[in-house]
């Protein structure tokens, strides 16, 4: 996969270099399989040697996610509390179940969003719920942008100071990514079982309507 996004990159005029991974960052907040790690891991290598700027590739990837995760907030919160609670989504979360999610936001928002931020998978889920649940942005960009600022900054200067040791390169990402999958793994088992859990309480209680204006709420 390194092998081609590498080849992919190097056939690209300079400009062209900046906006495929700038888009590659940005999409991987809406196709979560997107492997946007591998193509600006390449970005790093394709720099390496000199055919773009490091730091305007950082710029441009870091920019384009944390520009992508806060699209994804936005239309939770416009669309989201509608989707999940009249839409088809009603079927996925009870109000009971909503309302524990709301609450954990509250309580655990911030560092929930800068660390979900490293892990596959998660990392495109929780700034949706952010807006769900009505968090305020300033309470889900900060850490969006710190922790996009840390993984996307790692992973260009991994590339460009190992240049075109594709194996080190390799070895590094995957063992990164096996751990990571792992706590993804388990956070997934832990929710799955948190929501068939609590999904039968959610016929039994109610809470008081939201907003549905599309707004964060006051706190």
């Amino acid at each position: 996969m390194l092998d081609r996004a590498l080849a992919l990159l190097e056939g690209l005029p300079t400009v062209l270099i900046y906006v495929v991974l700038a888009l590659g960052a940005a999409m991987e907040n809406i196709v979560p399989i997107i492997p946007a790690d591998t193509v600006i891991l390449g970005g790093g290598l394709v720099a390496g040697v000199g055919r773009v700027h490091p730091f305007g590739i950082f710029l441009a990837t870091w920019a384009a996610n944390v520009g992508g995760a806060a699209l994804v907030y936005w239309a939770g919160l416009r669309y989201g509390l509608g989707f999940f609670s009249e839409g088809r989504g009603r079927h996925l979360l009870s109000p009971v179940q909503m309302a524990r999610l709301e609450r954990f936001y509250d309580r655990w928002g911030v560092p929930a969003i800068f660390v979900a931020r490293f892990l596959p998978g998660f990392r495109a889920l929780v700034p949706v719920f952010a807006g769900v649940t009505r968090q305020r942005p300033l309470r889900v960009l900060p850490p969006l942008i710190v922790a996009s600022a840390i993984w996307y900054g790692g992973l260009v200067r991994l590339g460009f100071l190992t240049g075109r040791n594709i194996e080190s390169v390799l070895e590094t990402l995957d063992r990164a990514n096996r751990g990571l999958l792992l706590v993804s793994a388990v956070l997934i088992v832990i929710v799955l079982g948190f929501w068939a859990r609590t999904r039968n309480g959610g016929a039994k209680q109610g809470r008081a309507d939201p907003p549905a204006d599309g707004h964060p709420r006051d706190e």
